[in-house]
């Protein structure tokens, strides 16, 4: 018997076979568009997602040798997925990294509200949670919202076209209305965020023992399976990803080098009152959570690079880069490149990115190589906000492709870094979590040890790992200084008409 994994990112939608022992067999992939149609905005038409999920499907089920048992779907968390009754989209999905709600998340932060509520969900709100875009949505298109019967996120939308009904995964409640101690949604988040009347859109809140629905007949015609298989409701990609790369017990770090970088530690407990910063998810293995640290630009960052120096794969950026030494020759860059700022280790939607130090003295290596390094003092910024530490990194997402980017990670963060061998660790986690829930496994460590595949390991180099102490050091001091200038930057860009 086999398996279709889907993992809906926010540019790809994969589809990954998998033999009954967890053996990759063969991926699929289609591309998405994020539609940007105001600065901003970022958005993506639903209907398109399912038809690239059903594409990606269909393909893996005609070329499958043996039967397939099921169906397990992740995807991209936060943003807002607006569905009627029947689980049509009223309009495009509001997406993760969309700005629009930005002046409500600053109201927030001004009256404390994100404090209080991250003492209850583990979660520090931003403008692209699911929150402040309805927030946003009731002042400015109240007319979406009267049509609308929930508000899912992908994974959900996803799983409701497969199955027709309409819910949601314990990970994407969490963000924001969540209670995590409960486990039910909380009806004091929803008065902090003057948002009572969203009550009726929030969705079933699913976890192990309701993942499972039947695949619609409808559904089953248009990926050529049988209607009843089995559809498994997996947790979104960020926690998704730490069970398939194997970071399921306390202490245990990853981060996925993708569009967001993502940096997951595995905690025993939630504590409230913890300084807020991130998101605190359930798991989707039990007496667990992932302090989850995402920075907002990821190897969007390197696409950046490759058109700033006129060169056409990452591949040959990775080749630039490698000619400039450890430090970049004293350049120091801040990867803060997203318009809708920065939202982890710290909530700053005027952070922007910059250079340090630079000179005619550098070279398109030194910039080069100091995307890279940045992107790790980020990386690690965002890990330092457990005070659990770690002795190792695992890494997933396309970065991971990147020897030199493994290589700079364990020199900044002067521990190991590991890569998994498997192209699609987020699929493997949803194959994880349907393995439990449909019975073929009664233990999650047990099928994490006997599922997950490690590859390269990057020692740390011990002179490297000093310049890169020194490094950091810098970017971390650089930071309030900056934080002043994004200000004044943002009121100049406001008085002159600037859009980034």
């Amino acid at each position: 018997m086999a398996l279709i994994s889907i993992d809906a990112g926010t540019t790809v939608v994969k589809a990954v076979l998998f033999d009954s022992a967890g053996a990759e067999l063969q991926v699929t992939r289609q591309e998405t568009t994020v539609e940007r149609p105001r600065p901003g905005f970022s958005e993506q038409d639903m209907d398109a997602v399912w038809a690239a999920v059903v594409h990606t499907t269909r393909a893996l089920v005609e070329v499958a040798t043996e039967p397939i048992e099921a169906i397990a779907v992740t995807g991209q968390g936060d943003g807002c997925w607006l569905v009627d009754a029947d689980g049509r989209p009223t309009g495009p999905a509001i997406l993760w990294n969309d700005a629009r709600a930005l002046p409500v998340v600053m109201r927030w932060e001004a009256e404390g509200v994100l404090d209080a509520a991250s003492r209850i969900n583990g979660n520090v709100a931003f403008p692209g949670t699911s929150g402040a875009i309805l927030s946003w949505l009731h002042q400015h298109d109240p007319e979406r919202l009267e049509k609308s019967d929930k508000a899912v996120h992908c994974t959900g939308f996803i799983y409701a076209q497969f199955t027709g009904q309409l819910a949601v995964d314990e990970t994407d409640a969490a963000s924001p209305f969540l209670d995590l101690a409960s486990g039910e949604y909380s009806l004091a988040i929803l008065e902090m965020f003057d948002s009572p009347w969203a009550e009726r859109l929030l969705p079933e809140v699913r976890r192990d023992g309701t993942r499972i629905a039947e695949l619609t007949v409808q559904a089953g015609e248009l990926v050529g399976l049988q209607a009843g298989t089995p559809v498994v409701l997996a947790p979104f990609d960020i926690p998704v990803t730490a069970i398939g790369i194997g970071a399921i017990d306390p202490g245990q770090a990853c981060t996925i080098l993708g569009t967001t970088l993502s940096s997951d530690i595995v905690l025993d407990h939630f504590d409230p009152q913890a300084t807020p910063v991130g998101m605190t998810l359930p798991s989707g293995v039990p007496g667990t959570y992932v302090k989850s640290v995402a920075a907002m630009a990821g190897v969007e960052t390197l696409r950046w690079g490759m058109r700033l120096l006129r060169v056409d794969t990452p591949e040959e950026l990775g080749k630039i880069a490698s000619q400039s030494p450890s430090g970049s020759r004293g350049l120091l860059f801040h990867p803060y490149l997203s318009p809708a700022g920065e939202r982890a280790p710290f909530l700053d939607p005027n952070a922007r990115a910059s250079f340090a130090g630079l000179s005619f003295e550098h070279a398109p290596a030194d910039i080069a190589r100091a995307l890279f390094e940045g992107m790790s003092c980020s990386i690690r910024h965002c890990l330092s906000v457990s005070d659990r530490p770690i002795s190792e990194l695992r890494l997933s997402g396309g970065g991971s492709n990147s020897d030199l980017w493994c290589q700079i990670l364990a020199d900044t963060l002067a521990v190991p870094t590991v890569r998994s061998t498997d192209t699609e660790i987020g699929a493997r986690g949803a194959f994880l979590v349907a393995q439990v829930a449909l019975g073929r496994e009664t233990d999650m460590r047990d099928c994490v040890t006997r599922s997950v595949n490690l590859g390269s390991v990057f020692e740390p180099q011990t002179q490297a790992s000093e310049v890169q102490e020194v490094m950091y050091q810098e970017f971390v001091a650089h930071l309030p200084d900056l934080q002043r200038q994004w200000k004044s930057l943002a009121d100049t860009r406001e008085a002159t008409g600037g859009t980034a």
